[in-house]
């Protein structure tokens, strides 16, 4: 039996016999403007294949024809070929992104793709808001995550859609999101990036909003010798290739999209603390900033260095972990 294997049989046979339920996420991704969305998309794999998550859509808010098709062949990689994917319409970035196609363009020594997808370009994929409104519609109540990692478009217009905030707030249980910075309130990219979609989603959105703010990942760096030796259980990843055609190798990345994952699935491990509640606020240039209120229903996240520790670790594990097997 090949080692990929028999970490897999070991994973499930460690699974308790009375484990709590997958939880049920929808990751929002601006996959293709950094690589972190990447490795935050390796790590749900990894917890679905640990039985805790369920991953039951990605929904992508960067505008470019390889967004989709790389975050596909990434899915079927880990051998999850149906998950739902949707993509924004008239997005804010839509410049190219070699990362996503680089991987997309690979060929076998016969011409045919290296990693098999279903969706070639992007326009093949619906539209994320609805596409968002309709997995929540098929969900128990009070049992999705969302871990939004790029800018908050596909999830200010799903509030715009009818009906849509009282089924976020019967469906949802918490929103993770990467955005803003705290309490330094600076401009960050996702939230500057579209502004108005941020004012609107902050103040409009009926569940809990943690924030892993800028400086959450920043403090966590995804280490390059992982990259290089973690990842030998086979011959091509896509991660991997992907990581290399972002910037010339050797370099280490904020794990600024991972952190909001990590505290989507995982909020009681003791990876972060959180702030006291308020309600987070965006000013026209981007700035946040949390104004405290005892029934608020946003936090942001907090890290000590043990806990930095332990999350780096947490990440690395989770992020180079095999599939499973088919």
């Amino acid at each position: 039996m090949p080692p990929y294997a028999i970490l897999s049989l070991l994973l499930i046979l460690a699974l308790p016999a009375n484990a709590a339920p997958p939880t049920p996420i929808i990751f929002d991704t601006d996959m293709g403007n950094d690589i972190d969305d990447a490795l935050a998309l390796a790590v749900i794999h990894a917890l679905e294949s640990r039985g805790e998550a369920k991953l039951i859509a990605v929904t992508i808010t960067k505008d470019n024809r390889w967004s989709a098709p790389f975050v596909d062949l990434v899915n079927q990689f880990y051998h999850r070929p149906d998950i739902p994917i949707g993509v924004v319409r008239n997005g804010k970035t839509p410049q190219d992104a070699p990362y996503t196609r680089i991987p997309c363009e690979r060929k076998t020594p016969d011409g045919k793709p290296l990693y098999p997808r279903r969706i070639q370009d992007g326009s093949q994929a619906p539209e994320a808001a609805g596409l968002i409104k309709s997995v929540l519609e098929k969900q128990p109540d009070h049992s999705v995550v969302i871990a939004q990692v790029g800018f908050s478009t596909n999830l200010a217009r799903l509030l715009d859609l009818p009906g849509a905030t009282d089924l976020v707030r019967r469906k949802v249980k918490l929103l993770s999101v990467m955005a803003g910075a705290f309490p330094s309130g600076k401009p960050e990219y996702n939230v500057h990036t579209d502004v108005e979609s941020a004012r609107r989603l902050f103040s409009s959105w009926p569940t809990a909003i943690v924030f892993s703010g800028f400086e959450i990942g920043l403090s966590i760096p995804y280490p390059a010798r992982s990259i290089e030796n973690d990842f030998r259980w086979v011959s091509n990843h896509p991660i991997v290739d992907a990581y290399r055609a972002y910037k010339s190798m050797p370099y280490d990345r904020p794990t600024w999209d991972l952190t909001a994952v990590l505290y989507a699935l995982r909020p009681d491990s003791g990876y972060f603390s959180l702030s006291p509640p308020g309600t987070v606020t965006v000013d026209s240039e981007g700035r946040t900033t949390l104004r405290p209120a005892p029934n608020g229903l946003h936090r942001y996240l907090t890290i000590t260095p043990e806990q930095r520790a332990k999350t780096l670790e947490a990440l690395i594990e989770l992020s180079s972990q095999p599939r499973s097997h088919p």
